[in-house]
């Protein structure tokens, strides 16, 4: 895989301001890519015109008025087919929202726009973001570029590739349990996904409400800061956003003194974890150690009861969320429907995929009047545990290491008839979201027998970003 021509947006930048390229070029350029890789299943939309029109008139600013351009211009992304775009179609990927327009934009896609980034298509996902694997979807798997006969991660699977086979600079998805740092491991590019309510949620189609956080798949740390820069912030939209000031990411400050580094024996000596992602793993604790930072492990008595918790208590807000397609107010509507029981029952049945289906089922389920005592609250005192021991671990410690993922990437096919063994790849990504802390995924090499990337993550106490991405940008820069 071809090297990105465009690495960075202060690259891009540069290059603009001395008229060795125009935006006009830039996205074109990026169209090329998208038609050459059309094979790997990313975009299911691509707003070319809109996108070359936007470049035009950010040339004739840049020319006449360059003090007006806003932070992002030269920033071209891709958005998640779960993030609303004004006027432009929005699926989350199923039959049961083909053709639905939104009246609005997510806040945070108008904060990027504001500031002058230019929105090149829309991408790939599984199914209302249920998924680990980007095959999950009506319009089918997305492949990864690295190797076309495997999974790029999920559910924002194609947003990573999207970037990995540089069809754009950046590209917006979505993490509920890991779907933004998973694929980004998976494709060896950066994934943020920030503390909860660091970004509003107004505009992005819920899958689990106190969950989800909208995330940034990047090249490198500071087109993620800067995007996170932009985004972030309170909005009246969006009751759960949250006023803590936000920091200047992007000024990405080294750490002024040596850091303090978790990790756990419970993961990291876990016989289910692949050994070349181990030994990268050990590899950049010795990093961290020769650059004078103290790496320590530390108990995590809980990892047995992250993915069960996790489980119970997305598929409950992914019930009690995707009750609002029943094909009365709008999407699908089942041309065989003669009544209004029969009109929620075949709408949902023949608009809904199979993994959505049975997460609604499970969801009402452990939400059932026998059973909500035994499932739902139970996973919400686990919750509550995993929560106390991170702020306790953060009273001791800067940030906490992990590995994204179990192993690499998977074949198509491989894992999609054993659920279990799918939500398991969650395992060590989910604890992020139940916490509500920022978790970053970084490329940490290739593996050493298969060739694919592998990513590990770190963690930071909730709304530690600053700190987070400065620490991870200075990391990545050491040789």
């Amino acid at each position: 895989m071809a090297a990105p021509k465009y690495r960075s947006l202060a690259y891009v930048q540069q290059l603009l301001r001395s008229g060795s390229l125009c935006m006009e070029q830039l996205v074109a350029h990026y169209l090329e890519q998208i038609a050459a890789t059309q094979h790997l299943n990313i975009y299911v939309e691509v707003y070319a015109e809109e996108a070359l029109a936007r470049a035009r008139a950010l040339d004739v600013r840049l020319a006449k008025a360059p003090a007006s351009l806003g932070r992002l211009w030269g920033m071209v992304t891709g958005i998640k087919d779960v993030i609303c775009y004004q006027d432009h179609e929005i699926t989350a990927a199923s039959h049961i929202l083909k053709g639905f327009r939104p009246l609005f934009s997510a806040t945070a896609l108008e904060r990027l726009l504001a500031e002058d980034a230019i929105v090149i298509g829309r991408v790939n996902c599984d199914e209302f973001a249920m998924g680990s694997s980007n095959e999950n979807s009506c319009y089918g798997p997305t492949r990864n570029a690295a190797d076309p006969e495997r999974v790029p991660g999920g559910s924002s699977g194609a947003s990573a590739v999207a970037v990995q086979a540089n069809t754009c600079l950046t590209a917006l998805g979505s993490d509920t349990g890991g779907s933004v740092r998973q694929p980004a491991a998976f494709c060896g590019v950066v994934g943020l996904k920030p503390s909860y309510g660091r970004i509003s949620r107004h505009g992005l189609i819920a899958y689990g409400s106190s969950l989800d956080q909208i995330g940034i798949l990047s090249h490198n740390v500071a087109d993620a800061a800067l995007m996170l820069e932009v985004m972030a912030g309170p909005d009246g939209f969006d009751a759960t956003a949250s006023s803590v000031p936000v920091d200047a990411y992007s000024a990405l400050l080294a750490p002024d003194r040596p850091m303090r580094v978790a990790w756990f024996r419970e993961v990291l000596e876990h016989p289910s974890l692949d050994e070349g992602v181990r030994s990268l793993c050990f590899d950049f604790i010795k990093r961290m150690e020769q650059a004078g930072h103290t790496v320590q492990a530390v108990p995590f008595e809980y990892l047995d009861y992250t993915i069960p918790a996790y489980y119970v208590l997305a598929t409950a807000e992914a019930s009690s969320n995707l009750s609002r397609y029943d094909g009365i107010r709008f999407g699908y509507r089942s041309p065989s429907a003669y009544d209004l029981q029969s009109t929620y029952k075949r709408s949902r049945t023949e608009g809904f995929g199979k993994e959505v289906k049975r997460r609604i089922m499970l969801g009402a389920f452990v939400l059932s009047a026998g059973y909500y005592d035994a499932y739902y609250a139970k996973a919400q005192q686990i919750r509550r545990l995993i929560h106390d021991r991170f702020k306790a671990i953060f009273q001791e410690f800067d940030f906490v290491l992990m590995p994204a993922a179990p192993g690499v990437a998977w074949r198509l096919g491989e894992k999609i008839t054993d659920p279990v063994e799918m939500y398991l790849a969650d395992v060590f990504t989910v604890t992020a979201n139940l916490v509500g802390i920022p978790a970053i995924a970084l490329p940490v090499g290739v593996h050493p027998d298969s060739g694919l990337p592998v990513g590990l993550q770190l963690m930071a106490d909730a709304f530690q970003e600053k700190a987070l991405l400065g620490f991870a940008h200075h990391l990545l820069a050491q040789p």
